[in-house]
C-alpha cells in the first residue's frame, strides 16, 4: 500500500479550497433563505383556470360567474371557467396541471391531496354546506327494502358515492345493493324509466327526482352530521399556483366571499342567477319549485368545516373506496381566506388543525 505524504503546500491549498466551498455554500444558503418568498411569488397570474359544476351545490361559483364577481376581483387576470360533472374529473385536471383551482366535493378534494402525497393541492375555502339527499321510489320505506335494488351516484369515488357506500355499510347492506354511477341528468331519466330505484345526489338533482319524478327522501345527509353541517362543496387550488400567485388566489377568494354575501342577502336574485347559469350550461332551466326547494337545503358558507375532514377521510375506508384513511394533516391553507374575511369585518374560519402536518 502506498502512503502519501501531505506537503505544507498541499495542505494549505486544500484548506483554501474547503474555505471557499464553505463560504460559497453559506452564501447560497443565505441567499436561498432570503429570496425564497420573492422567488416563489410571481405576482398576478396571466390567467386562472377554474373548475366548477352545474349544480345548486355550486351556487356561489355560479353566482360569482354570472354576476361577474370573480372577474371584477381578478382584474387583468383572465378567468377561464371549466365545467365538470363530478369531482374525479376535476381531480384529474388539477393533478395533470390543466386546471389551477376548482370548486369540488369534499371526497374528491381529499383524494387529490392523498394521491399527490399531500403536495399538489390545498383546501382554501368552503362553498356550500348541506344539499345532498338519498332519494328513492315511494315503495322503499326502510333500509331493508333496498336489498336487490339499484342505486345511482354521480361518479365512482365522488362525495355522494362515498356517502352512500358508508351509509350502506352502516346498515349491513354492502354487496346487497347494486351501486351504479351515472351523470346526474342520466340518473333522472333512468329513475323515470325504472332502471334505478334511487340515488344519492346533490341539489338540484335530488329535488328534481322528487318534484319531477315522484321520488321521496329516505335520508337527508344533513341529519348524519353534527349540527347538520358538512362540506358538500369546497374550493381547492394547486399548491404551486398558490405559491406563485397568492394575490390571484386572494382575489378569487374575495370574489367567492362577495358571491356568498350576494346569495345570502338576496335569495330570490341568487336563484335567478343560478338558474340562468344552469340554462346556459345545461340547456334547461329549473322549475321554480325545484330551485326553491334546492336552495332551502343548502347553506352558502366560506367555512370548509375543516373539523369534518378527518372523519370524511375515514369514511372512504368504510365505503370501500380506500384501504387506509388518507392523511389530511396539512391539507388546509386558510390564511388568505381569513385575510379576506378579516378585511370584510367577518369572523375568521377555524382550520381545526388541518393546516399543520
Amino acid at each position: 500500500m502506498k502512503h502519501f505524504t501531505r506537503t505544507p503546500r498541499l495542505v494549505a491549498a486544500a484548506a483554501v479550497a474547503v474555505a471557499l466551498l464553505v463560504a460559497a455554500g453559506c452564501s447560497r444558503a443565505d441567499k436561498a433563505s432570503d429570496d425564497a418568498a420573492p422567488v416563489a411569488d410571481k405576482g398576478a397570474a396571466t390567467e386562472l383556470r377554474l373548475g366548477y359544476f352545474p349544480n345548486v351545490t355550486h351556487a356561489p361559483a355560479l353566482i360569482g360567474l354570472g354576476e361577474g364577481l370573480f372577474a371584477k376581483e381578478l382584474g387583468s387576470t383572465k378567468l377561464v371557467p371549466t365545467k365538470f360533472n363530478a369531482g374525479p374529473e376535476a381531480v384529474t385536471a388539477l393533478l395533470g396541471g390543466s386546471l389551477d383551482a376548482s370548486f369540488i366535493g369534499s371526497g374528491p378534494a381529499i383524494n387529490a391531496y392523498a394521491k399527490s402525497k399531500g403536495d399538489a393541492v390545498r383546501l382554501i375555502a368552503g362553498t356550500v354546506s348541506g344539499g345532498a339527499q338519498f332519494v328513492v321510489k315511494p315503495t322503499i320505506t326502510k333500509p331493508e327494502d333496498l336489498a336487490g335494488k339499484t342505486i345511482a351516484t354521480p361518479q365512482l369515488g365522488n362525495t355522494q358515492d362515498v356517502s352512500l357506500k358508508k351509509w350502506l355499510a352502516g346498515k349491513n347492506l354492502t354487496g346487497k345493493v347494486k351501486v351504479t354511477n351515472l351523470e346526474n341528468a342520466a340518473t333522472l331519466d333512468a329513475f323515470k324509466k325504472g332502471e334505478v330505484d334511487g340515488a344519492w345526489l346533490p341539489e338540484p338533482w335530488s329535488s328534481r327526482l322528487i318534484l319531477d319524478a315522484g321520488a321521496k327522501v329516505l335520508v337527508d345527509e344533513a341529519e348524519l352530521w353534527p349540527g347538520g353541517k358538512f362540506p358538500t362543496t369546497v374550493l381547492i387550488v394547486r399548491t404551486q399556483f398558490l405559491q406563485e400567485h397568492p394575490a390571484t388566489v386572494k382575489a378569487l377568494l374575495a370574489g367567492l366571499v362577495a358571491a356568498i354575501d350576494a346569495g345570502t342577502a338576496d335569495k330570490a336574485t341568487a336563484e335567478k342567477t343560478v338558474n340562468a347559469q344552469l340554462l346556459s350550461l345545461t340547456g334547461k332551466a329549473l322549475k321554480a319549485p325545484v330551485i326553491e326547494r334546492a336552495f332551502s337545503k343548502i347553506e352558502l358558507t366560506a367555512d370548509p368545516v375543516a373539523a369534518d375532514f378527518p372523519q370524511l377521510a375515514k369514511d372512504q375506508v368504510t365505503a370501500g373506496i380506500a384501504k387506509d384513511a388518507p392523511d389530511v394533516a396539512g391539507f388546509a391553507n386558510l390564511t388568505l381566506l381569513n385575510e379576506v374575511l378579516k378585511a370584510a369585518g367577518k369572523p375568521e374560519v377555524d382550520p381545526a388543525g388541518l393546516d399543520k402536518k
